[in-house]
């Protein structure tokens, strides 16, 4: 199995520090707004990957952040009229019944920055006593980025190249205009905590101040999981500089490699342009689903490999949805044979099939095969675009026999081939949940509908036949249209009429 490392821009082949265990942490949400379709392709994008880990057989423990203190969080709280507690509670929430809404499953442990405030205070108290951060005199506390000889390891930029991009702040208290904050000194009205550094208002050592963004995550994943840990992942506008500087604090602090593999997932794009708050051509995750079927969004985002940028549009959506049904269809016709033939079993008049004998063995070749393939690309840097590509081609594999059954003479199946057929759904179902979609649960609507459908169905069949035994043509006639509105077609066979899903 390879992971790409962005650290050393290769596949790797994936070794974890223990066997059989794997330790994630995956940087989540500032919590001020609900999140933009671009933050859900990261956290699905590692829901996936995590699944796949457990399925493979590995313990995985899985963290993921809730940054509750920030700047943005502070000024949408002023705006709002309420406390900051109230608006990072308000949209914490929020973030996790839009993961839930979407099938991602919950974190082993959800973290909050400002439940991790001692932690951060130790860990810059080190830096400070290891020269790589210093104290201002207000209380505001940086790091030395050039006491750390590996910046910009991550990110591949040069220490040189970034100070020409840099300006000399007007009364900055930074020795070197790269230094980044570990902790800020309290602005009146802001939310604060105690720290050693800086003065008071009557002259005593310490004073109020909140926390950098960088120094939360480097705090938490080392509680959490410990350092060195397994996998650091998010979306890759945080290679730099949010991941850069985590490596950096928490690498200077420990002197260990903070994580193995640094995992990035690609941005989001509409019409070729990154999706973004700034060029207004951003859609909240919480209005999507709305609209699409959770299952419908995790097909469209995983057609594309995580690494790669995606094109997110209402066409490919609906793209989407409509491959989703046909795979629906598809297991609703193999359920529906497999009901049938159980059904003359239960009868005693299960006979052996009629149909070509090669069908059903490029049946059973298909399920055979379809976990092999899953797996290598799965193996290959977690590609489900080249697995989902496979799911189809097995759906292919099972339309083809079930169009085989529907037309024969004898339309029913063997021991062989009922094994094969429920091996085929149940392997198909089963991958397809490894992906984290639920191809037998619809939306209660369209469940309803379908159960609803099929009820329907069969009583109208067997009123046709009715129609048809008392030669009533024409309301045999109008049945077999009332059929296709409800989505079935029927096929007339030597043991009797059978509903096809169309």
């Amino acid at each position: 199995m390879k992971i790409y490392n962005t650290l050393t821009r290769k596949k790797e082949q994936f070794e974890p520090r223990i066997e059989g265990k794997v330790s994630m942490y995956v940087c989540g949400p500032t919590v001020y707004n609900y999140i933009h379709v671009g933050n859900a392709r990261t956290f699905l994008s590692f829901d996936v990957i995590r699944r796949y880990l457990s399925w493979k057989g590995f313990d995985v423990k899985f963290i993921q952040n809730i940054t509750d203190i920030d700047d943005k969080i502070i000024t949408r709280a002023a705006e709002e009229g309420r406390s900051f507690e109230e608006v990072a509670q308000f949209y914490t929430d929020a973030f996790i019944a839009d993961m839930r809404s979407v099938g991602v499953e919950d974190p082993d442990v959800r973290p909050k920055a400002t439940e991790a405030i001692p932690q951060m205070i130790e860990l810059i108290e080190h830096l400070i006593a290891t020269e790589h951060a210093y104290a201002t005199d207000t209380g505001d506390v940086y790091f030395a980025v050039r006491s750390f000889a590996d910046y910009g390891k991550l990110s591949g930029r040069d220490i040189d190249d970034l100070l020409h991009g840099t300006r000399k702040e007007v009364d900055s208290q930074k020795r070197d205009p790269l230094d980044f904050a570990l902790w800020k000194s309290a602005k009146p009205g802001e939310p604060a905590w105690d720290s050693p550094w800086g003065m008071d208002g009557k002259g005593r050592p310490g004073s109020k101040g909140r926390p950098g963004w960088h120094i939360e995550c480097s705090a938490m994943s080392d509680a959490e999981l410990g350092i060195p840990f397994d996998i650091h992942g998010g979306g890759v506008d945080l290679v730099f500089p949010h991941h850069e500087n985590e490596i950096a604090q928490t690498e200077a602090a420990t002197g260990k490699e903070m994580a193995h593999y640094w995992m990035h997932s690609g941005m989001l794009q509409t019409s070729g342009e990154k999706m973004s708050k700034s060029l207004g051509n951003f859609m909240l995750l919480h209005d999507l689903i709305e609209e699409y079927e959770a299952n419908v969004i995790r097909l469209l985002m995983l057609q594309t490999h995580y690494r790669s940028p995606l094109d997110f549009s209402d066409d490919r959506l609906r793209e989407a949805e409509k491959s989703l049904e046909r795979i629906r269809e598809s297991l609703d016709r193999a359920n529906f044979t497999l009901m049938k033939s159980a059904e003359l079993k239960r009868k005693g008049q299960l006979e052996r099939s009629m149909f070509p004998r090669s069908t059903s063995t490029e049946l059973q070749s298909a399920y055979r095969s379809a976990e092999g393939l899953f797996r290598k690309e799965m193996d290959d840097d977690f590609n489900t675009a080249g697995a989902v590509g496979y799911l189809f081609e097995f759906v292919r594999s099972m339309n083809t026999f079930l169009d085989a059954v529907i037309t024969s003479e004898k339309p029913t199946l063997d021991e062989d081939e009922f094994t094969a057929l429920q091996k085929a759904t149940d392997t198909l179902v089963e991958l397809f949940g490894v992906l984290g979609i639920n191809l037998e649960a619809r939306d209660g609507a369209a469940a309803a509908h379908a159960d609803s459908a099929l009820a329907a169905a069969e009583v109208l069949l067997e009123e046709r036949t009715a129609a048809r035994e008392a030669k009533d043509w024409a309301r045999a006639d109008q049945i077999r249209d009332e059929l296709d509105v409800l989505g079935f077609d029927v096929k007339d066979t030597p043991q009797g009429p059978r509903l096809v899903g169309k």
